[in-house]
């Protein structure tokens, strides 16, 4: 798929227009082609396309402008051209340029009527082009020499940090005198004018018109050198085109439209799936999001439960705030811990010396242990008792109850004298 296309509109007296593909970096994509519109539009539906308008139709001067931008510059300039306007200036179409570091702005001044047949005409075959520019102004400028470009009968003029300019007049000899480029051989009278260097561009047709005529005017010039343009002006001038200052002339009213339908159509497919992908995530997140609810539904609920067996008969508000109060308390009082250890001590050295005796259960709540213990008789459970009574701890059994190895008993142990 080509980068560019660089399309070239005929003179008013022909009826061919020139195009070439151009790539990237100004590298030829394809050969130069000729041939009617319809023809270049085949290929300009996939490509950038810049286009190229005859000099012969547009005025382009370079006025100094007041200071501003937008309507209130654009208004300024039919003033600033008044003296070389020929036509009404509503008939007419301005567009403007940077402005350059001498003060001056570019400016392209063409025929509203030629404008509108231009855009037209490409319409229709379906052509939008990004750029318009007019061929002359993308000559290139040399800061040590004169460029001429000499095509069919026609002479472009470009001298070092000025607008280029054509002029359409044979012999050859005679164009350069009005150009200026040499004095008049033919006046005696005129003033000897300072000799310039000179590239003159052409391709071979044209060359071999103009080369007997040329090397008999060699001496007028400083120096000449000739660059024969072999495919034609259309790569020279495509290389041209990113370096080039030449004013677009697709503004105001002619300014670039967005076809948005025809970009629609060209990422649809990319936009639905674009689209699909975002409804498939936001359902995943969806999902995700449900199964946290759940999880911590299932949380809050084993967190009741726990926070219930611990602190029961209490509200829970902050469970983690309440418990770790009830914690913190329990620490600064530092009675729990030390009862318990020597409960615990007292109890093992007990069932040490009492046979056949065992804990089923056990737990530690308000400095009391309370246990489910089976024992041989209540004899050995009045021994246990006895034994933790002479380690400063006092026994009561809650309960007793017959079994086939003894008995079952619900044991509680204290400190003496904490009464539960």
């Amino acid at each position: 798929m080509p980068n560019t296309l660089f399309l070239r509109l005929p003179h008013a007296h022909e009826a061919d227009c020139e195009w070439l593909s151009l790539g990237e970096i100004g590298s030829e994509g394809s050969v130069r082609q000729r041939g009617p519109l319809s023809l270049a539009a085949a290929v300009a539906h996939s490509a950038k396309v810049v286009v190229l308008v005859p000099a012969s139709e547009v005025l382009m001067a370079e006025p100094e402008l007041p200071p501003g931008n937008g309507a209130k510059l654009a208004r300024a300039v039919p003033f600033a051209l008044e003296e070389q306007l020929t036509e009404e200036i509503d008939h007419l179409y301005f567009a403007l340029g940077r402005r350059r570091e001498t003060g001056g702005t570019p400016v392209a001044v063409v025929s509203r009527q030629v404008m509108k047949a231009w855009m037209s005409t490409l319409k229709s075959a379906g052509i939008e082009p990004s750029a318009l520019y007019v061929d002359l102004a993308l000559m290139p400028d040399n800061p040590g020499a004169t460029m001429l470009w000499y095509e069919d009968g026609r002479l472009g003029v470009r001298r070092p940090a000025s607008l280029p300019f054509f002029v359409e007049l044979t012999p050859l000899v005679d164009a350069l005198v009005l150009a200026g480029v040499i004095a008049d051989p033919h006046d005696e009278t005129a003033e000897p004018k300072p000799l310039e260097n000179i590239i003159l561009f052409a391709t071979r047709e044209d060359w071999v018109t103009i080369k007997a005529e040329l090397e008999g005017l060699s001496d007028r010039f400083e120096s000449l050198k000739i660059q024969i343009l072999a495919d034609g002006p259309l790569p020279w001038l495509g290389r041209e085109q990113h370096r080039s200052e030449a004013v677009n002339l697709l503004q105001g009213e002619f300014a670039r439209s967005t076809d948005y339908s025809a970009r629609w159509q060209r990422w649809r497919v990319v936009a639905y799936l674009s689209v699909g992908l975002l409804v498939a995530h936001l359902f995943a997140q969806g999902l995700q999001i449900r199964k946290a609810h759940r999880q911590a539904s299932a949380l809050d609920g084993e967190m009741f439960q726990v926070f219930n067996a611990a602190m029961p008969g209490e509200k829970m508000l902050d469970a983690r705030q309440q418990m770790q109060t009830r914690l913190d308390r329990i620490r600064k009082t530092s009675v729990g811990p030390q009862v318990f250890l020597h409960a615990m001590q007292a109890l093992s050295t007990s069932l040490a010396n009492t046979p056949n005796t065992s804990i089923e259960s056990l737990s530690f709540r308000e400095n009391t242990l309370d246990m489910k213990m089976s024992a041989p008789s209540l004899d050995a459970l009045s021994k246990l008792s006895q034994a933790v009574a002479s380690q400063g701890m006092q026994t009561e059994i809650q309960s007793s109850t017959p079994t086939a190895n003894g008995v079952e008993a619900h044991v509680q142990l204290h400190n003496n004298g904490a009464a539960r």
